[in-house]
């Protein structure tokens, strides 16, 4: 009886291999690289000269600032309430808990012009909590907290999405050790809880500072585009764009290129190093 060599599920002959590959990279190319080195062209057009005086302009430093300022105040607050939210949903059993994890995962769903809209018909002028915040000097829309408010919206679900199959995974035992032998809630939480989820933590809160700075959409509707006051980067890009100044949009979108880039580098190198912890995840 002559011997019978059954092909891997996976086999697949060279040629196909090579097309697959090849389809990867072209889509790669064309979607991702392209598009980066179109931006870092335009940007260099009329030299490096040129791109540095508009980014030197009043208003694209007023948009970088506040870019960072938002992203400073909305990624310390959603990591905050991500890791309250996930400690609730894995420590503590109740009714209802699917529905919370729906809750937390609507801003994947929901599209962030709508957002800002309800943002607007909440605290706008209009609204009777907007029109006395506007009447005591403290307004939400088209203005800073507005802008905070949408991007922690549509950020909100990146760290505890990331919080959540870690501490599943890890379960409660080492927390009610603790709690057992005498450990407050903070001290339990500080040295047993934190050191588990760390890596996961830091993952998602550089996703949701990279999803932060890049926010267009829910804060175009909160802010009003006031150039120099509450026009962020994405804002920004487009106002100049529209106005044929392409050079300086191009080298505004550099910039934020770049910050995506190094965030991106980062959270690269955070799955490299620290696959073992991050693999719970199932992100990467």
């Amino acid at each position: 009886m002559s011997d019978i060599r059954f092909a891997a599920a996976t086999e697949e002959p060279a040629a196909v291999r090579r097309l697959l590959i090849g389809l990867a990279v072209a889509g790669l190319a064309t979607l991702v690289a392209a598009p980066l080195l179109v931006v870092f062209a335009e940007a260099l057009a009329q030299g490096w000269l040129a791109a540095v005086t508009a980014l030197g302009n009043r208003d694209a430093q007023s948009a970088i600032r506040l870019t960072l300022l938002i992203a400073g105040i909305s990624v310390p607050l959603n990591a905050a309430f991500g890791i309250a939210a996930a400690w609730f949903i894995t420590k503590f059993d109740f009714r209802g808990k699917a529905v919370l994890i729906t809750l937390i995962d609507l801003p994947f769903s929901v599209s962030p012009v709508v957002a800002g809209l309800c943002i607007v018909l909440m605290f706008g002028t209009n609204s009777l909590v907007g029109g006395w915040l506007v009447a005591s000097g403290h307004p939400i829309v088209f203005a800073l907290p507005g802008i905070v408010l949408a991007t922690m919206f549509v950020t909100f679900p990146f760290v505890a999405r990331e919080l959540i199959p870690v501490m599943i995974e890890q379960g409660r035992a080492e927390e009610e050790a603790a709690l057992t032998l005498g450990a407050s809630g903070w001290r339990t939480f500080r040295t047993v809880t934190l050191p588990n989820i760390r890596w996961a933590l830091l993952y998602g809160v550089l996703l949701c500072n990279a999803r932060a700075m890049g926010e267009f959409g829910a804060v175009a509707v909160v802010s009003g585009k006031i150039r120099g006051q509450t026009a962020t980067m994405p804002i920004t890009i487009e106002m100049l764009y529209n106005e044929y100044l392409s050079v300086a949009a191009f080298s505004l979108a550099a910039v934020l290129t770049l910050l995506a880039l190094v965030t991106l580098l980062l959270k690269t190198a955070l799955e490299i190093r620290h696959a073992d912890q991050l693999s719970a995840t199932h992100r990467h």
